[in-house]
């Protein structure tokens, strides 16, 4: 238990969980968004547009995330010189949440597609014979039963999205878990053990309330038929 305070009061271990936590709220919420967008392109009555949408979403979801993350950095901004802060902090924070926004936004749109065929195909036949258009129909329609059908992946998303904002330290993010992890065995090397456990406990305590929550929507909203 000693070595447990020592660590927590030589590292700010809160912290760097604090900053994975925020890059998986702003990742979850810019790759939802993505996702739904690209959803919605594959769906759609034009074939350009379910190209493109494919195209995307088949070349993030088999490209490494590390890859990503690199890139992010030695390509977006050591190449291209693009930033969205002069602090390093804060400009290399927003790289990491695009990539693994970007990333994400590949699996959310599978999920969705999966809840979208759980939908009878009578229920889009049915909007179409009562005059909505396709934005109408998928808007009214078609992604909320989808959404219902989709909590499961979602939350296995998510959870996933938590457990990938480790790989931020390849986007330069010095102050999440991984990079203090590393720094702490570094340093303490004869605590290796006390410091794993810190954070997989952590991680743990994270994950279990998601995965107990999405399985308890699940059941809540799913579809009866």
């Amino acid at each position: 238990m000693s070595e447990f305070m020592t660590l927590f009061s030589t590292y700010d271990v809160f912290g760097a969980f604090k900053v994975n936590i925020e890059l998986t709220l702003w990742s979850a919420l810019f790759s939802l968004v993505l996702g739904i967008v690209l959803v919605m392109m594959r769906i759609c009555p034009v074939s350009s547009l379910r190209g493109l949408a494919s195209g995307f979403v088949e070349f993030f979801k088999n490209m490494p995330l590390t890859i990503i993350m690199v890139f992010m950095v030695l390509g977006v901004f050591g190449q291209l010189k693009f930033q969205f802060s002069d602090n390093f902090d804060t400009n290399f924070f927003w790289l990491a949440v695009c990539g693994l926004s970007m990333y994400t936004s590949a699996f959310v749109c599978e999920s969705l597609r999966s809840g979208i065929n759980t939908v009878p195909l009578g229920q889009a036949e049915a909007a179409r014979s009562l005059g909505l258009g396709f934005m109408q129909s998928a808007r009214i329609v078609i992604l909320p039963q989808a959404f219902r059908g989709s909590v499961a992946p979602l939350g296995n998303t998510l959870i996933a999205l938590l457990k990938n904002s480790t790989v931020a330290a390849a986007a330069s993010v010095s102050s999440e878990t991984s990079s203090l992890m590393s720094s702490m065995i570094e340093n303490d090397a004869s605590k290796i053990v006390t410091i794993f456990l810190i954070f997989a406990i952590g991680y743990v305590i994270m994950i279990i309330p998601i995965g107990l929550i999405t399985t308890w929507l699940s059941n809540k909203l799913a579809v009866r038929r």
